[in-house]
């Protein structure tokens, strides 16, 4: 009929004629797309995720592009939650086990000025998987890890939180927390807050800001207050002459240098003279502000001054400039060594590289770090300890499939990031076992923990009195939370080890450095004895 209609008025089309021909041309355009679409495949993000300045984006159990330096590790996450997920729907053999989701919102991807380095985010995805496959070992619940990418510069979170608040409601697999929040800034501030608005119990693995707090957000690590009361305690030992000299990163946006900045003011400001002994520079981390990394202002300074104890408030991958620059300078006329203080998860291996090393002693200095780790507590000649073994074990198969760089342990991050997972995997574990008391249930009638279920198991107090019955035996220690209300859910009884490198030689007689632990509601000395 449309064609005969055109064939009576062939030069007089009028509204409907031009509105039937704009129809075609619709429909056209969207069988091509489609067709395009279909022969293309979803993409190189994936059919879960969307492109957002150049990163994929959002929340998936699948695979997508990313660094290339972690694509065997990515595929290795979603074998497994593909196994987990097989395991429920059409099991080979045994009954149906059911699962819950734990979503890794970090970066995948990476740049000079990223919020995480490749080798941060490969170690810390080794970890969490690491942790995931020694959940799905054991009875009970299994886990998907989900894979939620916010952005190099964790500034596309809104759309991974709105998918994240709708997998929670899913009955069959909910989601029921969120860890891999990786850096302090005003974004992952706004992240924090917006999971807290759905209730979702986060996990901080390497959060150590002091102000990065919110109801649902729990922290594994210590935070700088608590690094500096390590620190203090090192000092007590070792106060040199007192002649300070702070270094601090002057970008605002650094939620993590500001805090770490106000941190050494209030410990050590006084005793070292701090406010007439310091200088600032630009740190790499964050959107270009000009040349980062000039140090030239403060190696004069501290030489002129002969400082021998350096407060560095700034992030680890501006360090190594600040040492190569002292090492042009040498030793500047020092009778003792130089100390740099800082705080981290661990010793970044850029600081232990044969360079860095080789500056340290043209320097004739060394660093000391408060830590939430000790690469002597897997490189020594003592056992490690029994959850730190079960954690090895299981990384040292990653090791032999993946590549993950020189010393993949000492910065902390596969260490952390496992014992984030494991805090959620436990909780998870618990209730799951509280709920179904009496095993009665077929699989399909087993209650499955939700996010609130968990929440309400991790804010139960874990640390009472001399007990400790059910604080996180993790690969970085023993150490549990003490309920709202007390301590922003920073984690209580957390061994804090001071790090020296290159490490002294020491005496038969010499006595080991003190260990700090986290305190409990501001006391000290009042951690059961593990």
């Amino acid at each position: 009929m449309l064609v005969r209609l055109f064939r009576r008025h062939p030069r007089e089309w009028g509204p409907i004629e031009w509105l039937a021909a704009f129809g075609l041309g619709v429909l056209a355009a969207l069988v091509i797309f489609s067709v395009v679409r279909l022969v293309r495949g979803p993409g190189r993000c994936g059919g879960d995720l969307q492109d957002i300045g150049g990163d994929c984006v959002g929340v998936t159990a699948g695979t997508f592009e990313a660094d290339p330096a972690i694509a065997g590790l990515l595929e290795a996450v979603a074998d497994e939650n593909a196994r987990v997920r097989q395991d429920w729907e059409n099991p080979s053999s045994g009954p149906k086990i059911p699962y819950v989701r734990i979503a890794l919102m970090m970066p995948f991807t990476a740049d000079d000025h990223s919020a995480m380095t490749t080798d941060m985010i490969r170690r810390g995805l080794a970890g969490a998987l690491t942790a995931q496959r020694q959940a799905n070992r054991f009875a009970g619940p299994h886990y998907q890890l989900l894979l939620a990418p916010d952005g190099r510069n964790l500034d596309a979170w809104q759309p991974v939180v709105e998918r994240l608040a709708e997998l929670a409601k899913d009955t069959r697999a909910p989601l029921v927390g969120v860890t891999g929040i990786p850096s302090s800034t005003p974004e992952t501030r706004k992240t924090i807050a917006a999971l807290s608005e759905h209730r979702i119990p986060t996990v901080g693995p390497v959060i150590t800001a002091a102000t990065m707090n919110s109801r649902y957000f729990f922290k594994t690590s210590p935070n700088n207050d608590q690094f500096a009361r390590a620190l203090a305690l090192y000092l007590d030992t070792k106060p040199g002459k007192h002649k300070g000299f702070l270094v601090w990163d002057n970008r605002e946006e650094d939620v993590y240098s500001k805090n770490l900045r106000a941190v050494f003011d209030k410990h050590f400001g006084t005793g070292y003279d701090l406010s007439n002994h310091h200088s600032n520079f630009t740190g790499s981390s964050g959107t270009d502000k000009g040349i980062p990394q000039r140090f030239t202002d403060a190696v004069q300074k501290i030489c002129n001054e002969k400082s021998d104890t350096v407060f560095f408030a700034g992030r680890d991958q501006d360090l190594p400039a600040l040492i190569e620059r002292l090492a042009q300078e040498g030793s500047c006329g020092r009778t003792t060594k130089l100390r740099i203080l800082k705080v981290g998860i661990g010793l970044e291996p850029t600081l232990t590289a044969d360079a860095p090393t080789r500056w340290l002693n043209e320097a004739q200095a060394t660093i000391v770090d408060a830590s939430s780790v000790d690469p002597a507590w897997w490189g020594g000649k003592d056992k490690p300890a029994k959850a730190l073994g079960r954690f090895l074990d299981r990384f040292e198969e990653l090791t032999k499939e993946y590549k993950l760089g020189a010393k993949p342990l000492d910065d902390g991050y596969a260490v952390m990031y496992h014992d984030a997972f494991t805090l959620l995997a436990d909780a998870v574990d618990r209730t799951f076992s509280e709920i179904n008391e009496g095993g009665k249930h077929t699989p399909e009638a087993l209650r499955i923990p939700t996010k609130d279920d968990v929440y309400n198991t991790l804010v139960i107090p874990s640390i009472a009195g001399d007990s400790c019955s059910s604080c996180l035996v993790g690969a970085a220690g023993t150490y549990g939370f003490e309920g709202p209300g007390k301590n922003d859910q920073w984690a209580v009884c957390k061994p804090v080890p001071v790090v020296e490198y290159p490490a002294p030689a020491r005496t038969g007689n010499q006595s080991p450095l003190p260990l700090y632990r986290t305190y409990r509601d501001g006391a000290k000395d009042t951690c059961p004895a593990f």
